[in-house]
């Protein structure tokens, strides 16, 4: 099969397209440095250009069967009204041109398109958030709307298109874990805010084991929340970790307030939470390598 992938060169990207092409599949991704991502992504056709712009990398879209959207600026800064806009924007616009070129030849059957758990807004109480859950009023909630219905124009062209909700993606190499991990080694590392808040996360190896899932399974199309069974409390998450790397917590715990202080409204993503469970999959019968957080970090760390 050959797959379009745009947001190739990301922490996710990298190791998508790498499992792909192991697995035998032709990856074509678009990017606007041909020699980064000639260092980055090696194992992959490049096709060089912008997905924010219209440009001749569409063309070369249009002849897949397959594509994966990864593309976005990341929302780990904070957000000033300029980090807001391209947020938003580096979403809306690389689906609507993507789509745009995967509609002109008709050969493209099926779209997964990235989105995040940031749809449900932020959850303070125990509810369980299946892929029916309404969307929150925030502005992360926002986004993944608009930036999910991009992605559903490709439907009037026959596309099955699935939306990929991704939870906090655990992994090597990148992403949120390396981000931590200093702090914790040096015994550093607590929960925030109160602590109970849900991190709904999935291991990277899942996650590609979900595409591969979906672009193999033709009855199977909409929102997918791409998450672990078992979500875990921040305190729960603080602890495994430590475990994990046989550092004990020292530290309290980082009050709201101060996040709040430092971060803005960013820091929402981190003191509130959301407890989404990966329903559809339950229901298409797709297993998980990596359920529990205990099996994922000890897969990552030990």
């Amino acid at each position: 099969m050959k797959i379009f992938v745009t947001g190739a060169t990301g922490f996710v990207g990298r190791y998508i397209t790498r499992e792909l092409s192991q697995a035998g599949e032709e990856v074509l991704i678009v990017s606007r440095s041909l020699r980064k991502a000639k260092e980055s992504v090696p194992w992959a056709q490049i096709v060089e250009g912008d997905p924010r712009k219209p440009g001749k990398w569409q063309d070369e879209a249009a002849k897949c069967e397959a594509a994966i959207n990864l593309a976005g600026s990341s929302i780990f800064s904070v957000w000033t009204k300029a980090a807001r806009e391209e947020i938003l924007q580096s979403r809306i616009l690389s689906t609507r041109n993507l789509v745009d070129g995967l509609n002109r030849e008709g050969n493209c059957k099926t779209l997964l398109s990235a989105s995040a758990i940031g749809y449900y807004g932020s959850r303070l109480d125990d509810e369980e958030l299946s892929e029916d859950a309404r969307p929150g009023a925030e502005f992360m909630s926002e986004v993944c709307v608009k930036w999910e219905a991009e992605a559903k124009r490709g439907e009037q062209a026959g596309m099955r298109v699935s939306q990929c909700r991704f939870g906090i993606v655990l992994g090597k190499d990148g992403g949120a874990l390396e981000t931590m991990l200093p702090a914790f080694r040096r015994m550093l590392g607590s929960s925030l805010g109160s602590g109970r808040q849900w991190m709904s996360w999935i291991h990277l190896r899942d996650l590609f084991s979900i595409f591969t899932f979906l672009l193999n399974n033709d009855s199977i199309s909409g929102p997918i929340n791409c998450v672990s069974p078992n979500p875990a409390r921040n305190r729960e998450f603080a602890e495994a970790l430590s475990k994990a790397l046989g550092r004990p917590i020292v530290l309290p715990g980082v009050p709201a307030f101060v996040l709040r202080t430092l971060l803005g409204e960013f820091s929402n993503v981190l003191v509130m939470g959301q407890r989404v469970v990966p329903t559809k999959l339950s229901q298409n019968g797709f297993s998980f390598q990596f359920p529990t957080l205990a099996t994922a970090l000890a897969d990552l760390i030990g």
